[in-house]
């Protein structure tokens, strides 16, 4: 069956681990009795985490499409992981969404990962209701975790419901909305309507006159009419919340106990009659400018949010038609590549379980699968439309690793399939780092890069080590030395002789010239690995031909490209040669790069070499209760502490920390704070490296190199 876009909903179901995500999901599918039976995720079969990694840790890992129909509406329902290792599903959930609905735990109010995922609601500019949900629980506080959502997300966060028995034996909820109670059978499912006890009118008739007038202040005939009448009738005030909400003005707060399945149903109906089909929402953006509407009488334009290879299929690709009509066997040219690519078969998604069907409208999102040059945060249109939507934007990666397999024979296997996960996931980088000599894997946290190690291992047969990667060190001097080398080599016929008169100091933007040389040529580098190198040619006289130059400079340059110290790149020298010996036969090109690169590392040595380190700043954010744990660990780390802010009722940490010292940092996080805290990492500058430790890291470069010649 099609649906019009008119009657399509696109629902992202967000929130920090532990909020009930997924049994929220399994709830709206048994309510719209999509299916016959409820699903438990501690018996690992619900129809969202169906992998078995999922299984066997009792979470979401990956973002799941489902669909469920409620009265004459299709609810496309993606259910999202709640830890912040997995944001790439998140962000890519957001971006097909429509309506962002937000679960609170009532034990836990508003947590970390609440935070974190606002951020990416307020850059999509999601319409967003809140679910405070396990209301059930012994310790479940509504009113504090309302509060603390006031709090963070501002006055436009109202209140539609609230619970008239919170905690154990919780079956009542009392509904502002429709000025009704909904009372639950001890089974839940369908509630019987009731009226509002008398002790909780006041009550309910304050809240419900504050939800009319925020319905009513965006649109002006609404308030002319509240004004008059002193409320408004259910149209008018079902019209206002439908303006506001699309608009983020307000975000709805209901109220749930999704494991013994109390409230769920009124918000699916919420979720129908209020909150906006993709006609509804602001026109797509396009990559380059302009935007495209959401209009099933358009060209057929569709976005691949999400891209993954299952065994015996192959490649599957989730998307979103934003504009036109796909039928199965549609052939599409991707704008990114320009290569043809046939739907063979479309399908709606519950899980693993898929459903063909012959047609998808504007607005729907739906699966293909054997995409051959198909992926990610790709766009498809009709031969010769070449627009694309604006593509996702991921978070920069906060962890790495080296990685390698026990066997050196399996190194291309095990590419391969990092190769293949990396594509499927955009969080996920996958560097060869010529600086380091390593491969190295960039991820969200260790739980992501773990997640990718399981996946690995599991499909593909073949096992892989992280281990601690090298760090980018760089080289520099701090005073001035000259010095000078003689290279002479006979050995029968033609020889090689070259002598070199060198100059080394720290080099500085605007620093003078050397006022006892005379400077006859001046070349100022921007160095591939960052610094300059200031190269002065000062030979007066001629007792080098000013042919060899080059020559002597691309020795300095091949010695500064594996430094005296530790064989990390230099940076931020100034040389100057200022004198010299040549020989009429002798003297060549290579004679005077290899003396060049014996004077410049003499000359290194005696010049006060420094080690510098990459120094990160780092910003956390935490609970008031476990921040003197946080900031006690940075101490060892050899961090400085650069300030405290609150956000909220978090407290941010701003503070510089060496990345030598940061190594596996998150997992360390989140243990100190029990998944409590979050962080972000910015690199901020090379700095000088503590004199103990650059001493042990020349020793540990000298054995290196010892065991590589042994």
């Amino acid at each position: 069956m099609s649906f019009d876009t008119k009657h399509i909903r696109n629902v992202v179901l967000l929130g920090h681990p532990g909020a009930g995500k997924t049994t929220f999901a399994e709830t709206m599918l048994f309510e719209s009795k999509t299916i016959g039976r409820r699903g438990k995720v501690e018996e690992g079969n619900t129809v969202s985490d169906y992998t078995d990694i999922e299984h066997e840790r009792g979470n979401s890992i990956f973002s799941t499409l489902l669909h469920d129909t409620w009265k004459e509406s299709k609810i496309n329902v993606i259910d999202t992981p709640g830890f912040d290792d997995f944001v790439g599903e998140v962000v890519s959930s957001l971006k097909v969404a429509d309506t962002a609905v937000m679960l609170l735990n009532a034990k836990s109010g508003v947590e970390v990962g609440t935070e974190l995922i606002w951020e990416y609601i307020e850059r999509f500019k999601a319409p967003t209701i809140f679910v405070i949900n396990q209301l059930d629980h012994e310790k479940a506080d509504y009113d504090t975790t309302l509060e603390q959502a006031r709090n963070r997300f501002g006055h436009r966060v109202i209140p539609i419901q609230y619970p008239l028995n919170a905690g154990t034996g919780f079956n009542t909820i009392v509904d502002v909305l429709r000025m009704t109670t909904y009372v639950f059978p001890a089974g839940g499912g369908k509630p019987e309507k009731k009226p509002i006890p008398d002790s909780e009118k006041d009550r309910a008739l304050a809240m419900h006159n504050a939800l009319v007038e925020a319905a009513a202040e965006n649109e002006e005939g609404l308030m002319e009419r509240f004004f008059e009448q002193g409320t408004l009738s259910e149209e008018d005030l079902a019209m206002g919340l439908r303006i506001a909400i699309a608009n983020q003005q307000i975000f709805p707060v209901f109220c749930c106990s999704s494991t013994n399945n109390m409230g769920s149903g009124r918000i699916m109906g919420f979720i129908n009659d209020v909150c906006p089909s993709p006609a509804e929402r602001p026109a797509a953006e396009l990559e380059g400018g302009g935007t495209l509407a959401c209009d099933p009488a358009g060209d057929t334009t569709v976005f691949i949010y999400k891209t993954v290879t299952e065994p015996k299929v192959g490649t599957v690709s989730y998307f979103k038609i934003y504009s036109g009509v796909l039928r199965a066997g549609d052939e599409l040219v991707n704008a990114n590549n320009r290569t043809a690519e046939r739907f063979g078969q479309l399908y709606i998604s519950n899980g693993k379980d898929r459903e063909p069907v012959n047609e998808l409208r504007a607005g729907d999102i739906g699966v293909t699968v054997k995409l051959k040059n198909t992926h990610t945060n790709q766009t498809l249109n009709p031969k010769g439309n070449d627009r694309r939507i604006e593509p996702m934007h991921f978070p920069d990666p906060r962890v790495t690793v080296a990685v390698q397999p026990p066997n050196k024979n399996d190194m291309e296997k095990l590419m391969k399939a990092l190769h293949a996960i990396a594509e499927e996931d955009p969080t996920l980088i996958l560097e060869q780092s010529q600086t380091l000599k390593q491969t190295l894997l960039h991820g969200q946290g260790q739980l992501h890069l773990e997640i990718v190690k399981n996946r690995v291992e599991r499909t593909q047969g073949v096992t892989m080590d992280f281990i601690r990667p090298r760090i980018a060190y760089r080289e520099t001097i701090t005073k001035m030395a000259n010095t000078m080398y003689r290279h002479k080599k006979q050995t029968g016929g033609a020889g090689q002789f070259a002598e070199v008169h060198m100059r080394i100091e720290p080099f500085h933007e605007g620093m003078p010239n050397p006022s006892e040389l005379t400077v006859k040529n001046t070349e100022i580098d921007n160095l591939p690995w960052g610094g300059k190198l200031a190269y002065l040619w000062c030979i007066v006289g001629g007792s080098i031909d000013a042919k060899f130059s080059s020559a002597i400079k691309k020795g300095i340059m091949s010695k500064m490209e594996e430094g005296p110290l530790t064989g990390s790149y230099c940076q931020d020298i100034r040389v100057s040669i200022f004198d010299g010996k040549m020989h009429p036969v002798d003297s060549n090109d290579m004679a005077f790069m290899l003396a060049s690169i014996q004077a410049f590392r003499e000359a290194f040595t005696n010049a006060g070499p420094q080690l510098l380190e990459p120094i990160y700043n780092l910003e956390i954010l935490c609970s008031d209760d476990v921040m003197g744990d946080v900031m006690g660990d940075l101490q060892t780390r050899r961090a400085i502490i650069l300030g405290m802010d609150s956000d909220g009722h978090y407290q941010k940490i701003i503070a510089r920390a060496p990345l030598a010292e940061l190594y596996m940092y998150s997992s360390t996080l989140r243990s100190l704070t029990q998944g409590r805290a979050k962080f972000s990492l910015k690199f901020s500058e090379y700095s000088p490296v503590p004199n103990d430790i650059q001493q042990k890291l020349i020793e540990a470069h000298k054995a290196e190199l010892a065991e590589a010649h042994s």
